[in-house]
C-alpha cells in the first residue's frame, strides 16, 4: 500500500484524536493475536485503515454490543478453481464465513491454459471485495510423467512477479527437479529470488535430507504433512506449516496436536483444494478455526493461526491484527469456543452479515475467451480403446485410502475374460481411464481402482488433478463411454452416467474447472450429482468425484494414473496395469 503525505496527516490526525475517524467500533472485545489476550477499546479507522484503539470520536459509529473482534481470517493457500466458481463468486461465498484474504495459486487453470488461465484469474479477481493474492504456478506441467494443456518456464512466468498481488512461485511440488538442479526449474527458483519473493512447497513424503534440500532452495512452507513428526521436522527447519483442511485432504485433526505456544508462529491455515457445496455448508478457515478449537488449542491461538501467521508468512505487513497501521479488516462473533461469524469488515466497510454479503453483485455473466472456454479435445474414441489387456489374474490397483489424497499400491488378483479385464463390483475393482484432452495426442491411461465403491454406472470429470485431462471410472465400458461423450459435449464438467442414460451433471465451461453460472445454481447442481451417485450405489463417508479427481496426482504417493498410464510415485516410473 502507498500512501500520499496527505493520507498520513490524516491518519496521524485522527489517531492524534484532532479529527473524527471515518468508522468507530464502540463496546467490543477486540482480540489481540500479538499478546493473545482480549481488550477493550474504541476502534477508529479512516480511509479503510485502523488508526487506533482507545477512546475516540467518528461520523459513523457502530456497537458492537460486546462481541467479540478478532482479525479477518487469510486462507494461506487455495486454488480457487477447486471451488468450480471463478474469483467474484468465490469471494463472494467465503467473505461470509470471515475470510477477507487469500492466497491462490492459479495452478489448475494454468496446467489447462497457461499464461492465459494466469492472465484470466488476474482480471477476473479485479475490483472483488475480496483481497486475492497469488502464487505463480512453479509446475506446468506437473511433472513430466503427463500431457498438460501448457508448459511454463521461467521466462513466461517472469512478467506476472511485477503484478501488485502476486506474492511468488506457488508450491514447488517436482522435488527430483529440484534435487538434481534442472534448468527449468532452477530458472524459476531463482527468479523469485530475484524479485525477493516468497516459495511454497509441496513436501509429501520427502525426508529429512530432503527437506534440507527444498529449505537451500529458498522454498519456504509445505502444506503437505500428515503427523505431528512431519509437521516438527519442518518446523525446525525454518518453514511454515500450512494446516490443510479441504474436501479430500483433512489434517488438522492429525496436526494439530504439533501446535503449542512456543511454535505456534510457524504455523498458519489453509484449505488448498475445497468444493462450493463444503464451502457453503462448512465453511471455510473458519471451518479450521472451530475445529482447532475442537481438538483442543486456545481459540486465541487458533485465531492467531488464521490471522497473523498467515500475514507475516507473505509479507503482508498490513493484514492479520486488530492494531493501529494495520487494514481494517475483521470479523465480529459473539462465542468465542464456537465461533459462528456474524459480521464482516472489509477495510471499513460492512461486506456481510448473517451468512450472506450485505450487497448483492450484478452478477454479469464472465466474458470467457475462446481458448478458455472451449478446452476439451479429444480424438475419436471406442468402447475397445478402454480395454485392459491382463496377461495374468494378478494386477497392480489403485487401493483408495478415503478422504485422504494417499492411494495404496495393491496386488490383487482380477477378474479376466478373453485376455481383457472385466470389472468386479463384488470385489470393488473397478476400471478407470486418464484420456488427454489438450492436444489430440490420443493418449488413453488405463488402470485399476479399488475402494471407488460403484456398483453400476460410471463418473467422468475434467476435475483431474493436476493437468486436468479427462477421467472416468466405472462399473462397465459402455457407461464409461457415455459419460466421455457427455463430457466433450459440454467441453468440460462433472457426470454421472447409467445404463448410458446421463443421471445429472455440471457443465464446467471454463477451462473444464469453473462454471459461469451463480453460484447457487452450482451449488444445486452439485447436490444433484450427489443424488445421483445414490444410484450407483457410491459411498457417503467421502466424495467419490474429490476421490476421482486425485487418482490422476502423480506427486503424492503411492500409485496414480496419468494420460501415460499407470504410475508408481515411489519410483517415479510407469508400471504396467498387469503384473509380469
Amino acid at each position: 500500500m502507498k500512501l500520499t503525505i496527505e493520507q498520513i496527516r490524516r491518519r496521524i490526525a485522527v489517531a492524534s484524536k484532532r479529527e473524527s475517524a471515518d468508522l468507530v467500533i464502540t463496546n467490543g472485545k477486540i482480540i489481540d493475536v500479538f499478546n493473545l489476550e482480549i481488550i477493550h477499546g474504541d476502534i477508529a479507522i479512516v480511509d479503510g485503515s485502523i488508526v487506533g484503539i482507545g477512546n475516540y470520536q467518528g461520523k459513523e459509529v457502530v456497537d458492537a454490543k460486546q462481541s467479540y473482534i478478532a482479525p479477518g481470517f487469510i486462507d494461506a493457500h487455495v486454488h480457487i478453481e477447486s471451488s468450480m466458481v471463478p474469483p467474484q463468486a468465490f469471494a463472494e461465498v467465503v467473505l461470509p464465513h470471515g475470510v477477507t484474504s487469500i492466497i491462490t495459486d492459479p495452478h489448475e487453470i494454468a496446467n489447462v491454459a497457461g499464461q492465459d488461465g494466469i492472465s484470466f484469474m488476474l482480471h477476473e479477481s479485479e475490483n472483488v471485495p475480496l483481497d486475492i493474492f497469488f502464487m505463480l504456478p512453479s509446475s506446468v506441467p506437473c511433472t513430466s510423467f503427463e500431457n498438460a494443456g501448457a508448459t511454463l518456464h521461467a521466462n513466461d512466468l517472469e512478467p506476472f512477479f511485477v503484478h501488485p498481488r502476486v506474492l511468488g512461485l506457488a508450491e514447488v511440488m517436482d522435488y527430483p527437479a529440484v534435487l538434481q538442479g534442472e534448468e527449468h526449474m532452477m530458472e524459476k527458483i531463482a527468479a523469485a529470488w530475484k524479485q525477493q519473493a516468497s516459495i511454497d512447497g509441496h513436501a509429501a513424503g520427502l525426508s529429512l535430507d530432503a527437506i534440507n534440500v527444498y529449505r537451500s532452495a529458498g522454498i519456504s512452507t509445505d502444506h503437505e504433512c500428515i503427523s505431528p513428526q512431519e509437521a516438527m521436522e519442518r518446523i525446525q527447519r525454518g518453514m511454515y506449516v500450512l494446516i490443510r483442511e479441504g474436501s479430500v485432504a483433512k489434517d488438522l485433526s492429525s496436526l494439530i496436536s504439533a501446535v503449542n505456544e512456543k511454535n505456534a508462529r510457524r504455523f498458519a491455515f489453509c484449505t488448498d483444494d475445497k468444493h462450493l457445496d463444503d464451502l457453503l455448508t462448512e465453511g471455510s478457515i473458519d471451518h479450521n478455526v472451530r475445529l482447532a478449537i475442537k481438538q483442543g488449542l486456545h481459540p486465541l491461538l487458533a485465531i492467531q493461526l488464521a490471522s497473523l501467521n498467515a500475514a507475516e508468512c507473505y509479507g503482508l505487513k498490513q493484514k492479520g491484527a486488530i492494531a493501529p497501521g494495520y487494514e481494517a479488516d475483521f470479523v465480529l462473533f459473539d462465542d468465542l469456543h464456537d465461533i459462528q461469524i456474524q459480521q464482516v469488515f472489509k477495510a471499513g466497510k460492512l461486506v456481510a452479515q448473517h451468512g450472506k454479503m450485505v450487497q448483492a453483485s450484478s452478477r454479469t455473466k464472465i466474458d470467457i475467451p475462446t481458448n478458455i472456454s472451449h478446452t476439451v479435445h479429444l480424438p475419436k474414441i471406442k468402447t475397445t480403446d478402454l480395454q485392459i489387456p491382463i496377461m495374468e489374474s494378478k494386477a497392480n490397483v489403485i487401493g483408495i485410502e478415503p478422504n485422504s489424497l494417499v492411494t495404496h499400491h495393491l496386488i490383487q488378483d482380477v477378474k479376466v475374460k478373453q485376455g481383457f479385464f472385466v470389472p468386479d463390483t463384488e470385489n470393488d475393482q473397478l476400471k478407470i481411464a486418464v484420456i488427454e484432452r489438450h492436444h489430440l495426442t490420443g493418449n488413453i491411461g488405463l488402470g485399476i481402482v479399488s475402494g471407488l465403491g460403484l456398483t453400476d454406472g460410471a463418473i467422468a470429470s475434467t476435475v483431474a488433478h493436476d493437468s486436468h485431462n479427462l477421467v472416468v471410472a466405472g462399473t462397465n465400458d459402455h457407461d464409461m463411454f457415455a459419460a466421455i461423450k457427455a463430457i466433450h459435449h459440454m467441453q468440460g464438467g462433472l457426470v454421472v452416467v447409467k445404463n448410458q442414460n446421463i443421471l445429472a451433471s455440471l457443465p464446467l465451461e471454463i477451462a473444464g474447472l469453473m462454471s459461469n453460472r451463480p453460484y447457487e445454481e452450482i451449488n444445486n447442481n452439485l447436490n444433484n450429482l450427489h443424488q445421483a451417485l445414490h444410484q450407483l450405489n457410491a459411498p457417503t463417508l467421502f466424495n467419490p468425484f474429490l476421490t476421482l479427481a486425485f487418482l490422476c496426482l502423480p506427486v503424492i504417493p503411492a500409485i496414480k494414473l496419468t494420460d501415460k498410464g499407470l504410475f508408481d510415485v515411489t519410483t517415479f516410473q510407469h508400471i504396467s496395469v498387469s503384473v509380469l
